[in-house]
């Protein structure tokens, strides 16, 4: 466990966890959710973990690029898709450290959860009232690959949060978890205690405003297309800087444009970056 700090801001990472984030808090303030390190059993519990090499769902594991099928590994239980990449099942390498950063770094080789080897690296930097996030992504196949990045942060929801964030148009999901249509939308401007989605948002301006009675938070982005996870049930909400929509690489198969999806293809060495900076200040 690496513990990175400034001032009063503390974050934990596990490289060899997914190189998730186990924590982020201001003083004694949890920013992100908790879980107890005996339960702690995969990154998809942590408080934060990155989305490599693409974000959310490929429906049913399989994968269709350049008019050859690529079966995918199912790799969330009993889910028929393939969810969030790979990096979060993989460890990470420790590249450089520090007091307040840490970069990290993962290299894939072409397997059956991902045929196309590519590295990525992942620098975390905590400054006094701000995480910031940078990850970069390099297509190490021979031939032209799809690429997508992104993060899953899980925000404390505490009594009388507020969530607000502008947008242009909503994806609807269907009861397989993947885009039925886009819709307009401006956005979420709402008490979290009632909002109830699991979608992705386009046309994001790439900032979002969280705030309680205890903590304000605002994420921010480059990215313009978010994914926002909770409802009346969950002790959280998920805030997730995704470049590209949910299930872009097989809608892009059935003739999509990959632009107005957000799906970016990268030639042989060729990289793509994301940003994410999470800046939290307390009420009193």
């Amino acid at each position: 466990m690496i513990q990175l700090q400034a001032g009063r801001l503390r974050c934990a990472v596990e490289p060899e966890l997914g190189g998730c984030i186990t924590g982020l808090w201001l003083g004694n303030e949890p920013v992100l959710r908790v879980t107890p390190p005996t339960q702690l059993t995969t990154a998809r519990l942590s408080a934060c973990y990155a989305l490599v090499p693409f974000s959310n769902r490929i429906g049913h594991a399989s994968l269709v690029w350049q008019g050859t099928q690529h079966p995918l590994v199912r790799n969330n239980g009993d889910e028929p898709h393939a969810i969030h990449g790979v990096g979060w099942q993989r460890p990470w390498s420790v590249l450089d450290e520090d007091a307040s950063s840490v970069m990290l770094s993962y290299e894939h080789r072409a397997d059956a959860s991902w045929p196309f080897a590519f590295d990525c690296s992942h620098t975390l930097r905590v400054k006094p009232g701000a995480l910031e996030l940078t990850l970069a992504l390099t297509n190490q196949s021979p031939q032209p690959a799809p690429a997508g990045l992104g993060w899953h942060p899980f925000f404390v929801k505490r009594p009388r949060s507020h969530i607000a964030f502008q947008a242009t148009g909503r994806w609807e999901m269907g009861d397989d978890k993947l885009p039925t249509g886009r819709a307009a939308s401006t956005g979420i401007d709402a008490d979290c205690a009632a909002v109830d989605v699991d979608h992705c948002y386009d046309g994001w301006d790439g900032v979002v405003r969280l705030r309680d009675e205890v903590l304000r938070v605002k994420v921010r982005s480059g990215l313009t297309r978010l994914v926002v996870f909770t409802n009346p049930t969950r002790e959280f909400v998920a805030i997730e800087p995704v470049s590209h929509v949910n299930n872009a690489l097989q809608m892009v198969a059935a003739g999509s444009a990959a632009a107005d999806l957000g799906l970016a293809t990268l030639q042989p060495g060729e990289t793509m970056m994301a940003q994410m900076t999470i800046e939290v200040e307390a009420v009193r």
